[in-house]
């Protein structure tokens, strides 16, 4: 069932609303929410969601045999409707960052009634799901990230199958953020990084589903998911072990190399270019053996923006 997590108006245009999306046994709370959109510009987790839960509508309408959705599940694609629309990362009227405005007040400016009405929906669920995309600079591989977890998370977050698994700790400067307004309730809590911002990746967000659909077989929310044999290793990153290389030069950086594969030290993944003259002014080389996790795709670069970062096995 579709339905309006809330109903908004504005003072020059038609009122709007953020939609959301119940599917399956009717129960008092989800037993897993997964939201999307929280920056307008974070086009893959939108996409990923709303196909979700076309695919979801699909079980319950009885499309796909086998299939048999046990318990609700809730998805919110997009919060900042009005920031994609507008392609804003944040919201456009006042410029504010949606994600840094949780737990949310009811008496509140705009952003915290809506960030109110989402900790609201999502948090007494069982498992909790938040998408993001990088920047729209920079582009990383899909990964499920983990805040100073528990055991227990970090043998759920295997279920979603993605390559990577990163850990993090709760930083104190965001504490404002829907992840760590999740913290407090009882669940797990993760969240997915997908790809570059400011547009859709298919090949990412085709994972990502995939990942989503056997996270909800593996759970037990749906039923006859069949799991993949011989899925690609499934690499768990302790906090700290990202090795970053930021640029020693300003200049146009072009690198063909994809997210996702594995690097030795030393070897060549780009070059910055001097912008009017054309030539090499550096190269630039991986700083370790490991997974080169994401990269720089804007061309244009000052010196110290980063480049890669690159996670050694262990």
């Amino acid at each position: 069932m579709k339905r309006d997590l809330l109903l908004m108006t504005a003072p020059v245009r038609d009122s709007f609303d953020i939609p959301c999306h119940e599917i399956g046994p009717k129960s008092a709370h989800p037993a897993a929410a997964f939201v999307a959109g929280l920056h307008g510009d974070e086009l893959n987790g939108t996409f990923i969601l709303s196909r979700l839960a076309d695919f979801l509508n699909g079980v319950e309408a009885g499309k796909h045999p086998g299939l048999k959705l046990l318990k609700k599940v809730l998805i919110i694609p997009a919060v900042n409707v009005l920031g994609i629309n507008l392609r804003s990362r944040t919201w456009p009227f006042d410029k504010s960052d949606m994600n840094r405005m949780f737990p949310g007040n009811v008496s509140g400016e705009t952003t915290q009634r809506i960030a109110l009405a989402v900790l609201e929906a999502t948090k007494k669920a069982e498992y909790r799901v938040d998408l993001h995309t990088s920047g729209v600079d920079f582009e990383e591989l899909p990964q499920v990230r983990l805040y100073s977890p528990s055991d227990a998370q970090r043998a759920t977050a295997r279920y979603f199958g993605l390559p990577a698994i990163m850990e993090r700790s709760i930083s104190p400067v965001f504490t404002t953020t829907l992840m760590h307004a999740w913290q407090v309730w009882p669940g797990q809590s993760f969240l997915l990084r997908v790809g570059q911002g400011g547009t859709v990746q298919l090949g990412h967000c085709q994972q990502v589903f995939r990942g989503l659909v056997a996270f909800l077989g593996q759970v037990g929310i749906l039923a006859g998911v069949t799991l993949a044999d011989g899925d690609e290793e499934i690499c768990h990153f302790r906090q700290g072990s990202s090795k970053r290389l930021y640029a020693g030069k300003a200049g146009t950086f072009v690198s063909d190399c994809q997210v996702g594969r594995w690097v030795r030290t030393g070897q060549e993944l780009g070059y910055i270019y001097d912008s009017f003259s054309g030539n090499v002014i550096e190269k630039v080389e991986a700083p370790a053996n490991g997974l080169l996790t994401g990269i720089r795709r804007h061309p244009l670069l000052f010196e110290g923006d980063l480049l890669l970062r690159i996670n050694p096995k262990s």
